[in-house]
């Protein structure tokens, strides 16, 4: 059974966000609250935990397409080749937002994503989910939870994200009712932008 955790995204309890850093630091898995979906998240360092979120969403972990969810844009040329200042700035100008930006993968990425080009960085406007990544001190993975009905793509009731996933994961945040749109998917891999994926955030200031 989960755990099951209630943190105000206004002001997170910074002894609430210490448990969660526990969790993943043991290689459990999470549901947090981003500014978009709700996501299944672990500790980017532990082998482990990647396993189980790869076994859960039934890929291969050397192919699964997870996105990196960072505090800020600091360490970036940890999991990111040298980008120049045109991407920078674009970057600068979106995040922390709903967007996914695929920017070519550096060398120095965890082993298990050592061969990937290209990598998916998040930077949500969620303080909880952004205070989890500073106090944990490295980038989660994450991956957005669907739900098995066709109309409503993405559960948004933290209670009923519990009840379906309490035998799957280590602990579930009520961050309050989630979106259901994703984040807005944009390739800065190529020369120009490309959009991947319209979801939520504003493609104008692009």
């Amino acid at each position: 059974m989960s755990e099951y955790l209630r943190i105000y995204e206004e002001n997170p309890n910074p002894k609430e966000i210490d448990r969660v850093v526990e969790v993943l630091k043991k290689g459990g898995l999470i549901i947090y609250p981003t500014d978009t979906v709700y996501g299944l998240g672990c500790d980017i360092t532990n082998i482990k935990a990647l396993e189980r979120i790869a076994q859960i969403k039934g890929v291969k972990l050397e192919k699964a397409n997870f996105s990196f969810v960072c505090h800020d844009l600091s360490n970036l040329s940890d999991y990111v080749k040298q980008i120049d200042t045109s991407v920078f700035k674009i970057l600068k100008r979106a995040l922390p937002g709903p967007y996914t930006f695929i920017l070519p993968g550096a060398k120095s990425l965890p082993n298990p994503f050592k061969k990937k080009k290209t990598v998916g960085i998040r930077v949500p406007e969620n303080n909880i989910a952004l205070e989890i990544v500073k106090q944990l001190g490295n980038p989660i993975i994450s991956t957005s939870i669907y739900d098995e009905d066709e109309v409503i793509e993405y559960t948004t009731d933290p209670e009923l994200i519990l009840e379906k996933w309490q035998n799957k994961v280590d602990l579930v945040i009520d961050g309050g009712y989630g979106g259901n749109e994703p984040s807005t998917v944009i390739d800065l891999s190529q020369e120009e932008p490309i959009v991947l994926r319209e979801g939520k955030g504003d493609l104008e200031i692009f």
